[in-house]
């Protein structure tokens, strides 16, 4: 216990010195809108070098006051390690398919060793939800999180689920600047508490990597680097730039980025001047976006180009391939300098200039805001392993759905990031001798939701494109995977680790999408004013003086109610209970006018069928589509079209926003288990249990290992057409079955060296 502590005070004091010893001073940004604080990272790392360096010189005390207070915090472990690698989406039909196959002969061993079982996931069967349950041991009415986005209720304008971001209190108006004399709101809206959390309590010390959820971060006795919902340094969700010196076909703007069109000199139709769009200057009363000036000089064979961007060294960029991280330095003014990086991609140079360039990630080096916790991990793992994406859905799927970018550049982008990540883990693992480990790989999501429609040839989304090329992506995704977990054998190999492989959902088709509106519309719950048929996005144009019901996000739809919406019109109580039962009843009925087939699997009362304090957050009625359905994307902002049933013709083909029961997650153990069945909401409470820690009594989940003394029971892996069997679907093509279908196909990129 004396070496281990030491190790991890050691590890918090780099985290600080090596950052302290690279970095210059800079100032810190807070958020769109929100304006600037002078209290800038050069103050945090002061704060936290002398907090280190106090950490080091009192931990023999600390440790020995520590030691008969709290005593020794493993006495009662079964473990003395705990890892956890999250592959987000990973689908136990498609690994069992392929393990059958003897394509992820690692994961077949670890199999073997401990087991494999599909995992119940969430209702709703989303990420956000998800990997909060996983975090917090308990169901979403306990949580608060049901979706990527909710509304308020008072005025229903959309919101993040997860984030509070409001202005700082106290502004200082000087001439025309507007400076902040304190910290803005910054608050994360996840309720109840991280396991770690606990631990950290009980002095076991965790680093937690990219768990979902987890921005804005919160204090604990570790390091966390947070992902899904950090924003990029324009505030949003991920917003690319595409610089071009063709227009848009039909001028239409893109769907989650931007276009510039570059004017080519005809005196020099070789170089271009253009300029990067960053984030609002709220420092002053004009406020406007900041841009960065930059020119592209197109080399005389029109294979490279060299891009000389205002506060960054230039350099020359091939096309078709990625550029590095590239800085991109802000000056709002008075000295304030806000850090951003992004990668630079042309996909041609001749006869058209097209580049694409990705969002502006916060720059984990000079983070304009917090984005680890301590605020140093994230530069002490830029400094150590090189700048990395930040942005908490990283992966570029809008250039993609938007073809401004293909399925190459999207799948390079996607290793690339993966590669950052990969490193991380490694290195917390190399870290930890005692404790917790939690990284979570993205991966293994974006290219299914990307990728699916490879495995479905009457997919909607494949009309006019290639069909063939990527058909390989989805088996290689699952096995390069299998090589990371061979990478980290000698980890899983250990007799004081528990090493776990989870994910949050698995995976389905989407071939069509319902609007829900539409559907209330047609069915005289929801009205336009002027009885229109249709409405624009974010419930535009809708007349809430006689509308009882209406949907935004992915997950079901609202009621009207009164004193909840700020315009409600259904009475609480049986009025509204009523409406509720009446609605879900007539979903289950909805058929697909194409083919005759039931779309809805399960409807759920959400006010009946949580328990939590939070239940009254949720959707009213939650929407368990069949496979091969979900909300069409109109839906999801909450706009009204003519239409219900939409094709799904996006690249983003594949989904799992669906009934939780088609799309179970994965749990592979390096021990085996005591149940068949599962469940997200258990890990929270098992692995706490397995530290010899009793989980707080709100916790819902049960242990899912052996106590002392009880015998495992559930070894190896399912028989496979007992998994087949109850993933499978109704819908053609809604999902990749087990045991009836073609092998699936192999890369031949894919080297034996991957899995030896």
């Amino acid at each position: 216990m004396f070496r281990t502590k030491a190790r991890h005070h050691q590890l918090l004091a780099a985290v600080a010195i090596a950052t302290l010893a690279w970095s210059a001073p800079a100032q810190a940004y807070i958020g769109p809108g929100a304006g600037f604080a002078f209290a800038g990272s050069a103050m945090v790392l002061v704060a936290t070098f002398f907090l280190a360096a106090g950490t080091i010189l009192l931990w023999p005390f600390l440790w020995l006051y520590r030691t008969i207070k709290v005593g020794n915090p493993y006495k009662h472990a079964q473990v003395k390690r705990v890892i956890v690698l999250g592959l987000d989406g990973m689908d136990p039909g498609i690994a069992t398919r392929l393990m059958q196959q003897g394509k992820l002969p690692t994961f077949q061993e670890l199999a073997n060793k401990g087991a494999f079982r599909p995992l119940a996931t969430t209702y709703p069967s989303m990420s956000p939800v998800a990997w909060s349950t996983f975090t917090t041991g308990v169901d979403p009415s306990r949580h608060a999180i049901y979706d990527f986005l909710d509304r308020n209720p008072k005025n229903y304008a959309p919101r993040l689920s997860s984030t509070d971001i409001g202005n700082p209190s106290r502004i200082l108006s000087l001439g025309g600047w507007r400076i902040p004399l304190d910290k803005p709101r910054l608050s994360l809206l996840q309720r109840s508490q991280a396991f770690w959390k606990h631990l950290g309590d009980k002095h076991i010390f965790s680093i937690i990597q990219r768990m979902p959820i987890t921005w804005p971060v919160q204090k604990f006795n570790g390091l966390l680097l947070a992902a899904m919902c950090v924003p990029d340094l324009r505030g949003s969700q991920g917003t690319f730039s595409f610089f071009s010196t063709a227009t848009k076909s039909g001028g239409a703007a893109f769907e989650g980025g931007e276009q510039t069109v570059l004017r080519r000199s005809p005196k020099q139709p070789s170089v271009i001047r253009t300029r990067i769009v960053g984030p609002d200057n709220s420092m002053h009363v004009d406020g406007g976006r900041m841009t960065l000036p930059f020119t592209i000089t197109v080399a005389d064979d029109k294979r490279s180009a060299k891009i000389e961007l205002q506060g960054a060294d230039p350099f020359v960029l091939k096309a078709g391939e990625y550029s590095e991280w590239i800085d991109l330095v802000f000056a709002p003014g008075l000295g304030i300098k806000v850090h951003g990086i992004a990668r630079f991609y042309f996909t041609s140079l001749d006869p058209d200039v097209n580049l694409y360039m990705t969002a502006i990630h916060i720059d984990p080096d000079n983070p304009a805001m917090p984005i680890s916790h301590p605020a140093t991990y994230s530069m002490y793992l830029a400094r150590k392993q090189g700048k990395f994406a930040t942005l908490g859905l990283a992966e570029d799927t809008w250039a993609l759905n938007e073809m401004v970018i293909d399925e190459g550049v999207f799948w390079d982008q996607a290793w690339l990031y993966y590669e950052e990540r990969k490193r991380m883990f490694l290195d917390a693992c190399k870290q930890t001798k005692k404790g917790l480990v939690t990284t979570v790989v993205d991966t293994t999501d974006r290219c299914q939701h990307m990728f699916m429609r490879y495995l479905d040839p009457t997919h909607p989304a494949n009309e006019g494109k290639d069909t063939t090329e990527w058909a390989h992506a989805i088996p290689t995704l699952y096995q390069r995977m299998d090589g990371l977990l061979n990478e980290v054998r000698n980890e899983w190999e250990r007799d004081d680790t528990l090493f776990l492989v989870v994910s949050d959902h698995g995976f389905t088709n989407f071939r069509r999408g319902i609007n829900l509106n539409a559907w209330l519309r047609d069915n005289g719950y929801l009205f336009l004013k002027g009885d229109a048929r249709t409405g624009g996005d974010w419930m535009d144009g809708v007349d809430w003086s006689r509308t009882r019901a209406y949907a935004m996000g992915l997950t079901g739809l609202f009621i009207n109610l009164a004193g909840r919406e700020g315009q409600g019109i259904v009475e609480p109580g049986e009025q509204y209970s009523a409406l509720v039962d009446e609605i879900c009843a007539k979903l289950l009925e909805l058929e697909d006018p194409q083919d005759g087939h039931r779309v809805v699997r399960s409807t759920k009362a959400a006010a009946q069928f949580y328990t939590g304090p939070y239940k009254m957050d949720a959707p009213d009625v939650l929407v368990g589509w069949d496979g091969g359905y979900r909300h069409s994307w109109n839906c999801a902002t909450g706009s009204t079209p003519e239409e219900v049933f939409s094709d799904n013709t996006k690249g983003w083909s594949g989904d799992h926003c669906v009934d939780p029961t088609i799309v179970p997650g994965v749990l592979f153990s390096n021990r085996p288990l005591t149940t068949d069945t599962p469940r997200l909401l258990d890990m929270a409470p098992s692995i706490m249990r397995m530290f010899g820690q009793q989980p707080p009594k709100y916790m819902q989940g049960r242990s899912v290992f052996a106590e002392p003394g009880e015998e495992a029971t559930v070894r190896g892996w399912l028989d496979p057409k007992v998994l087949a069997e109850g993933q499978r679907c109704a819908a053609p093509g809604a999902r990749i079955l087990v045991g009836d279908d073609p092998e699936l196909p192999t890369d031949p990129s894919v080297r034996e060296a991957d899995h030896a």
